[in-house]
Parts: structure tokens; sequence; C-alpha cells
């Protein structure tokens, strides 16, 4: 009797709130909420959600009494009690067009929860809504960065489609979610890449705040601290040592194809530098792994892409610096090797030549014009 007793009670209360947002909602300020699903206000904290009502309109369950709703199979007081916080949720704002949240809504969406990120969160996919896609296109667009590629910002580069890589944020910052799944190629899979890009990049954007008269700049941690480095070693009077250039430089390049590209690659690139080992030529690295020789030279020449994707303006940086190289170290047994690197890394850069004498190659010029074919 007793559980009867507080059952009717809690059900009064449900009633009375849900029958507070059905007035609060039917003012003409909501109605352009009203016609999307319950699913759009969903975030993936949430718990208990009343999946029977999750494809179904707010207008249609504010339409619906409270009796019926309550009488749904597989609905009980606590789905009851969801579908209000997401009625709450609905409430929060009067929207300014079909398919964006105001810049300043409160709804902050928390991290999502499946694959690893750069910095040790967990993010699945299928958790994202659309009223979080929102604030994260709203976010990338507000700082400018739609002509940026996915690519520049992807967690690791193994993870985003190689279609992918060059596209632009702006490809998908107008589209809708649903639109985004619509499209053709676009599976699971592939939807996840894109939406992982703009989770990290909105992890940071949502720090900052309103752009004001300050500028800030979104660049892969491994560009910044190249750039910074370098900037900073052309100021000097002398040009650093080798080592220096390959602790500063080349170490860091290396260490991000690890991330983009995996270790067996990253492997393949300190053996061909002689990072590790006193350097492999293309014949020997093909016969260790059992690969043909053409393959090889292909995945070095992924190697100078995945550089160009991260750090497109690397090479004019690397370019300056090489021009300053040749006219100070050229009596340095490490400047072939170096020059070696810069040019895996910037493939075809005018300012780079080739550093074969650098390399234990044994395919001489054949091997250059491979490498620059890719």
């Amino acid at each position: 009797m007793h559980l009867n007793r507080t059952s009717s009670i809690a059900e009064f209360r449900l009633n009375s709130r849900f029958g507070e947002l059905r007035d609060q909602l039917s003012n003409e300020r909501f109605a352009c909420r009203l016609e999307k699903p319950l699913a759009y206000w969903a975030l993936p904290k949430d718990r208990r959600l009343p999946l029977a009502f999750m494809g179904r309109t707010v207008h249609d369950l504010l339409s619906t009494p409270f009796e019926d709703l309550l009488a749904t199979p597989g609905v009980g007081e606590k789905k009851i009690q969801s579908l209000l916080d997401l009625l709450d949720r609905v409430a929060v704002d009067p929207c300014p067009g079909d398919d964006e949240l105001p810049a300043t809504s409160p709804i902050q969406p928390p991290v999502p929860a499946t694959s690893t990120t750069t910095d040790g969160d967990i993010f699945n996919a299928v958790a994202v809504s659309e009223v979080m896609w929102s604030l994260w296109r709203q976010a990338v667009e507000r700082y400018g960065l739609g002509h940026e590629s996915l690519g520049r910002f992807a967690p690791s580069l193994e993870r985003l489609p190689r279609v992918l890589w060059h596209t632009p944020l702006s490809t998908y910052s107008h589209l809708t979610l649903a639109e985004i799944r619509g499209l053709k190629t676009h599976g699971e899979k592939r939807v996840a890449a894109v939406l992982e890009v703009f989770h990290e990049l909105y992890q940071v954007l949502s720090r900052l705040g309103p752009p004001g008269h300050l500028s800030v700049r979104i660049v892969p941690r491994v560009a910044n601290a190249i750039e910074e480095w370098l900037l900073a070693t052309l100021e000097r009077p002398e040009l650093p040592s080798s080592s220096e250039l390959f602790d500063h430089v080349v170490l860091p390049l290396v260490d991000q194809v690890r991330i983009d590209a995996g270790a067996p690659i990253a492997h393949l690139v300190e053996e061909r530098l002689g990072i590790v080992g006193d350097g492999s030529s293309v014949r020997q690295t093909a016969s260790n792994l059992g690969l043909t020789r053409a393959r090889i030279y292909q995945l070095l020449a992924d190697v100078g892409e995945i550089v160009s994707v991260r750090w497109p303006e690397g090479q004019y940086l690397v370019g300056h610096l090489v021009e300053r190289l040749h006219q100070q170290h050229e009596d340095d047994p490490m400047h072939g090797r170096l020059l070696a690197a810069m040019e895996l890394f910037f493939p075809g850069h005018r300012g780079i030549t080739t550093g074969a004498e650098g390399l234990a190659d044994d395919d001489g010029a054949e091997s250059a014009t491979r490498r620059r074919a890719g």
C-alpha cells in the first residue's frame, strides 16, 4: 500500500511538471524546436533514455496525454523523468534558426565516450546528438577554421580515411548530423572520424570564449613546437648544429609519423635516415620487410604527405633554413643525412636538394626520381 501511495505521488509530480513544460513550450518562440525529434537533445551523459520516445518530435510528445506516455510499453517513472529532463533542454532558449542553437547556449556537452583521443578522453560517435554537433560546428565557423583540412586536426591520420585528409572542415560544418549520415560513402566509420576531429577542436575552442580583438591560432602541437624553435634559431647569428636540428626538427616529425602511420612506418623512417642503425638502402629495407622496392617508395612518399597535412607551412621555414645550411655546413658529415631527412619530409621543395649522398641508397638517380614521383 505504501508503494502504491508513493508511486501515485511521484506520478502526480511528473504529470504536473509535464503540464508546466507543455505550457511553456507552447509559446511561439519555441516553434522552431518542436518539429525536431527528442533525440536531438540527448547528450552522452544521459542515462535511462526513453528509447520509445527518441524518434518522436517534441510537438508529438507534448500533444500526447501524460497517461498515454506513461502507459507506453517499457516506460516507467524513471523514463518519464528522463523525458522531462530532455524537454527542459528544449526550453533553455528560443532558437534563432532552424538548425542552430544560440552561440551563448548554456548547454555544454560533456566529453562523449569509445575511441581514445589525444588527451586521453574517450570518444563515441554514436552518442553525439544534433545539439552537441550544432555547438561543435558553430565553434569551427565562429573561429574561421572552415578552410582548414580535417587532417590538420585529426588525433591520428590512421583513424581518418585518406580521402578526407585534405577535405576542408567547411564541407561538414554547414551540414546537420542527419545530412552527414545521409551522404553517400559515409558509413559509421567515416562519420565517426569526421565527428572526432570536430570534437577535438571543440575541446579547445570551448575554453576560449567569444573571439575578440585578439587572434588565436590553432595548430598541431608538433608544428607549434618546431616552429617556435626554428624561428628562435633563425634569429641567432650562427646556425644550429646538425644534432640540434635532429633533436628539434627531425625527431619530432618522426614521432608524428608514428602517431599518424604507426610504429612500423616510423621505424622504416628511422632506419632510412640512420636514426637507428647505419641507414638502410631501399633494396635492403625491401628485402628485410619482404616488400617490393616500389612499395617502400610509396610508404616513404606517404611520410611526406603526412607532414604536408599536419604542417603545410613547414616546407617554407625548412627551405629557408636549408639554404643557409648549404653555405655553412657543407663539410659537416651529418649535413647530407639532414638534407635527406628534409627531402623525405618535404619532397620536391625547391630549396631542398637530394640527400642521397647521406643515405645508404644503392638505386642512384632512379631512387631519387621515384621518391619525387611518390
